[in-house]
């Protein structure tokens, strides 16, 4: 586990996970078999919950920049399009300008977008939630994940909602795999 990960316990005492979730937990558990499990038990929204709070940062806007983006479709509004090239630009170039730009363009695509959950992700991810001439605000440890999961949770029924399942379990997926490839569990 990298150093600053926390144990499934901790995740979901910070993740806000339903009840139903919590009770697959064992002590002692390891991430990894937790999330098994809540994949299991159909647990989708917690499985998206928990797997977003276990993400360093970046890789977590990332997850939620890709599902913001395939449910956006190839004919998204034009605010959605710039939402989510800002949230690119910050995540190929994370510096200051670009994390406070991610965040100017998610307010125009709308907060209630998967689009602009992700860049307001990218906001929140460090630096200060104050203008930049005020005195610096850190924002929460957990507001990224907060605003990944919500960037996941909205893009499963933005369109066709009757298949959120299936589309949350493609986004677990997909966070899945970020796991695999940075070797987090």
């Amino acid at each position: 586990m990298p150093e600053t990960a926390k144990s499934a316990e901790e995740l979901c005492g910070i993740a806000e996970l339903s009840g139903e979730a919590i009770a697959l937990l064992r002590n002692g558990m390891p991430q990894r078999e937790y999330m098994d499990a809540l994949i299991e038990q159909k647990q989708f929204p917690d499985a998206v919950r928990f797997l977003a709070h276990a993400l360093p940062k970046r890789e977590a806007v990332w997850w939620a920049w890709v599902c913001a983006r395939r449910a956006s479709g190839q004919n998204a509004a034009p605010a959605i399009k710039r939402s989510l090239e800002a949230t690119e630009k910050w995540l190929v170039q994370p510096n200051e300008e670009n994390r406070r730009r991610a965040m100017k363009i998610a307010q125009e695509a709308q907060l209630e977008s998967p689009a602009g959950c992700a860049g307001l992700a990218a906001f929140v991810s460090g630096g200060s939630l104050a203008p930049p001439e005020a005195p610096q605000v850190s924002p929460g440890e957990n507001l990224t994940a907060k605003a990944v999961a919500g960037a996941i949770l909205l893009a499963a029924v933005l369109v066709e909602p009757e298949h959120a399942e299936s589309k949350l379990q493609s986004f677990i997926g997909q966070g899945m795999e970020v796991v695999k490839r940075i070797g987090l569990w």
